[in-house]
């Protein structure tokens, strides 16, 4: 790191920190401020900053710590991101993941300055904010990224290695939605979703990695597999926490192996489209499981539509539960 963890913090204090987040506390002691916790909602003062200490801690929901760990909570990001998000020196010249990680904070950072990207997200139903901190969802406005690294020290070189701009230095993604994909911890490549018509889809060069959020999932005893990110997010928000995400119907050998270790039962949901070309592979998916000795099942949704568009449209918990019960092998 371009500073160690301790000199870090000691250069931004906690309560200076807060109060650019637009945190308002008031003196309770000689080195301690109270106001309203910023992790959860609640009406009654009970988030506490020693200033002495640099710590935090609310009596409301139990979590403390210092700048860091508030980082962590606040933004959903792995410690690494977090030093990376307060420190952009950090980011060395030979590690393109570490630029990767630099551009997903910055990402995330653009996204609550665009209201245009902003309503595009309400308009596919994505509305819980703590999920998408969670995600690390960001959003890249394009012609800005190349101007931030390059001033954090990365050079070209490393940003055509990473794949963040193309030959001609231009950023690789414009007006899109971005999603980080990580293993281990790091970031090992971005998704961009197009918040226009055309080019919908795009990955950075590289693996998409394993099954997204597999960490999450591995020991249940029943997976949900959808095939896009914007599907994976509507089933969390509606209170489905099994599920992962192949990153379209193909999967590879890293993330079928994932799927056959343990024991489980597999439910696929892909698009139903009008060429059936969802449909098709959910079924061959979910006879090649069978034949590896994992339970497969299929939930069919309704015509020309996914898991996201069905609860855009209306659908809700109770009626996509009652789809999964009457899923056919």
């Amino acid at each position: 790191m371009g500073e160690d963890v301790e000199t870090l913090k000691r250069r931004v204090p906690l309560l200076e920190y807060l109060r650019r987040q637009n945190w308002t506390g008031r003196p309770a002691g000689r080195w301690e401020y109270v106001g309203l916790c910023p992790l959860h909602e609640e009406t009654r003062p009970s988030f506490y900053v020693n200033t002495r200490k640099n710590v935090f801690y609310c009596h409301g929901c139990g979590r403390g710590g210092d700048l860091i760990d508030f980082v962590q909570l606040s933004r959903g990001l792995s410690f690494r991101q977090s030093l990376t998000y307060l420190d952009p020196q950090s980011v060395a010249e030979s590690d393109s993941s570490a630029a990767l990680e630099q551009a997903a904070a910055f990402y995330q950072q653009q996204l609550d300055r665009c209201r245009e990207a902003m309503c595009y997200l309400q308009r596919r139903g994505v509305r819980d904010a703590v999920l998408i901190r969670e995600l690390g969802i960001g959003y890249a406005p394009g012609g800005s990224l190349r101007r931030h690294l390059t001033a954090q020290g990365c050079s070209f070189a490393m940003l055509r290695r990473a794949g963040l701009i193309n030959a001609q230095g231009a950023d690789a993604f414009y007006r899109r939605i971005i999603f980080p994909l990580s293993q281990d911890e790091h970031v090992i490549n971005l998704y961009g979703r197009s918040i226009e018509a055309a080019f919908a889809h795009r990955f950075l060069p590289g693996s998409k990695g394993s099954l997204y959020a597999w960490e999450k999932v591995e020991h249940c005893s029943e997976v949900i597999l959808v095939e896009g990110l914007f599907d994976y997010v509507a089933l969390r928000q509606a209170g489905f926490h099994n599920v992962t995400c192949s990153l379209g119907t193909h999967l590879n050998d890293d993330q079928f192996r994932q799927l056959c270790t343990g024991s489980r039962t597999v439910y696929v949901t892909f698009d139903v489209d009008a060429n059936r070309s969802g449909q098709q592979a959910a079924e061959q998916l979910a006879h090649r499981l069978g034949t590896h000795g994992i339970p497969a099942r299929r939930i069919l949704l309704p015509e020309r539509h996914d898991p996201n568009s069905f609860f855009v449209e209306g659908g809700d918990a109770r009626h996509f539960q009652c789809l999964l019960e009457a899923a056919q092998p």
